[in-house]
C-alpha cells in the first residue's frame, strides 16, 4: 500500500479506488474533500456508500471515522441522502 493506506480508515480496495479516480497522495484528497472524492468514487462503483464517505472524512481528519463528530456525521448522512436518493 502506498501514503494513502497509511491513513485511518484507507484498505487497500479504497486505496484502489482512490487511484482509479486520480486521488494518489493525502494531500490530494484534503485538497479535493471528502464528498468529491465520495462523488468520484460513486461514479466508478454505485455501491459507494455512507460509511465509505465517513472513512474518506475520517482519513482527511486522521482518525477513525466512527470518532467523526456527531455534528460531522450528520453533515454528511445529509450530503449522502441527497445525493442517492
Amino acid at each position: 500500500m502506498g501514503e494513502l493506506g497509511k491513513l485511518p480508515n484507507i484498505g487497500k480496495a479504497l486505496e484502489e479506488q482512490l487511484a482509479y479516480v486520480g486521488i494518489t497522495t493525502p494531500e490530494q484528497l484534503r485538497e479535493a474533500g471528502s464528498k468529491q472524492v465520495w462523488l468520484k468514487i460513486l461514479g466508478i462503483d454505485d455501491s459507494a456508500c455512507y460509511n465509505r464517505l465517513c472513512a474518506l472524512e475520517g482519513a482527511i481528519e486522521g482518525i477513525r471515522w466512527h470518532q467523526l463528530s456527531q455534528e460531522k456525521k450528520d453533515e454528511l448522512r445529509e450530503f449522502y441522502k441527497s445525493v442517492k436518493n
